[in-house]
């Protein structure tokens, strides 16, 4: 019997008698005993840079950059103990701006905000969203060497002093989350999201999961953030059950690259082949949409080597309850993925014309599709799960006998409970 995470809950299932499973998870590794403590810790000793509390001024204006409700970094400890750290340098509240980096996902509501930062901080202080498509709210600081029009929200360019909060974790684009990438992407106009987000980079053999060295989207990441003048950071390590294992403060590149160390020795796990099936565990708050659930699909393909082989099979088992979700990118994703005629016309469009941020899921989903089939277990919206090219299956037996009618009956099967934050490589020895 095996068991991954759906909703907020799990699923269990059985594989068929002639299937062989390979179950993959994430080094195990004990979390810090302490949140606070490890936090104050690396506050108190932050790498490559002096502490917070001396870089800050009285008379300074602060934008603390946060992680929106679809990523599970612990915000709700690593805010306040930065508004610590301002207020004993002599920040005042009222030159405190705290910028929700939603990116092109819908605005946060009041509830989510408070599920992020705790009710007093959102009492206390100005929190507010990104917003991506308001030329009013973002300033120009102009075109990177690699041709990306950087476009910043203007709380965090015209604060003295710019800080951002993230957890760092296997990302389909970037290589590892976090860094720069909370304000270059989270506080971001559309046309940066726009441009990192194309097909030009993501057709680029260097953007792949786990790989930050000679990725365009992480060198336009950095570079977009230093020119927003990102001087602090507050990162994490997660384990897959949203425990902390490490927590690094500092210079964002620096302080960045000692957490993706650690998080490489910890997620990137060894496999010796390819499989005839990956059934990829996603969860809350991921699956509560098809747009976030999507990417467990996404990044097995999107490993250094994809994990199922050419017609191979995907079965992620998600909710769905908010559909392919709200906001304006995951509304461009169902358009793209709904209204065309068949997976090559998507690729070919993207190719020719381009297209808005947030639909570049559609074109990662049909670089997948274009080799692979896609199964969602348990939707809420089935139909929905057609239109979008992959195929709705009520429950993971049925889903099971879908694939073996197709591939036969001994199928060699990867299991990843945490699709997401496991990231298997083949290593053949």
């Amino acid at each position: 019997m095996y068991r991954i995470p759906y909703g907020k809950s799990f699923l269990e299932f059985s594989l068929p008698p002639d299937m062989r499973a390979t179950l993959v998870v994430s080094r195990p590794t004990t979390p810090l005993e302490d949140a606070t403590a490890a936090i104050r810790e690396a506050l108190d000793h932050p790498i490559g840079s002096s502490p917070l509390r001396d870089l800050a001024k009285p008379g300074n204006r602060a934008c603390i950059v946060f992680t929106d409700v679809t990523r599970a970094s612990p915000d709700d400890l690593l805010v306040p103990a930065l508004l610590r750290e301002l207020e004993n340098a002599g920040v005042r509240d009222e030159d405190i701006t705290l910028l929700c980096g939603i990116g092109m996902h819908r605005p946060s509501s009041k509830e989510e905000k408070v599920t992020k930062l705790g009710a007093e901080v959102v009492a206390r202080y100005r929190v507010i969203d990104n917003e991506p498509q308001n030329p009013a709210a973002l300033m120009n600081l102009g075109v990177t060497p690699g041709g990306v029009p950087v476009l910043i929200h203007r709380a965090a360019v015209e604060a003295d002093l710019l800080v951002s909060t993230g957890i760092v974790e296997p990302h389909q684009y970037a290589g590892y989350s976090a860094g720069g990438k909370t304000v270059a992407v989270g506080a971001a106009g559309e046309p940066l999201i726009t441009h990192t987000h194309g097909p030009a980079f993501l057709d680029h053999p260097g953007t792949r999961l786990g790989q930050i060295e000679g990725n365009p989207f992480q060198d336009a990441v950095n570079e977009a953030a230093r020119r927003a003048r990102l001087r602090f950071i507050l990162n994490v390590v997660l384990d897959d059950d949203k425990r902390l294992l490490r927590v690094a403060a500092g210079d964002p590149e620096l302080a960045f690259r000692d957490l993706v160390g650690f998080a490489k020795s910890v997620f990137e796990v060894a496999i010796p082949q390819q499989y005839d099936i990956a059934i990829g565990g996603v969860g809350f708050p991921k699956d509560t949409n098809l747009y976030q659930a999507s990417r467990a699909p996404s990044y097995l393909f999107f490993a250094p080597v994809p994990v199922v082989r050419k017609g191979g099979f995907f079965i992620i088992p998600a909710r769905c309850e908010e559909g392919a979700g709200v906001g304006v990118g995951e509304k461009r994703f169902l358009a793209a993925m709904r209204d065309a005629p068949n997976i090559q016309s998507i690729l070919d469009d993207a190719r020719r014309n381009g297209y808005p941020p947030g639909q570049q899921r559609a074109f990662v989903m049909a670089k997948v599709l274009e080799e692979s089939h896609v199964i969602i277990v348990g939707s809420e919206c089935p139909d929905l799960v057609s239109a979008c090219k992959m195929i709705p299956a009520a429950t993971m037996a049925e889903a099971l006998e879908f694939a073996s009618a197709r591939l036969g009956p001994a199928c060699r099967v990867l299991i990843v409970p945490r699709a997401m934050l496991t990231l298997p490589v083949i290593r053949r020895t």
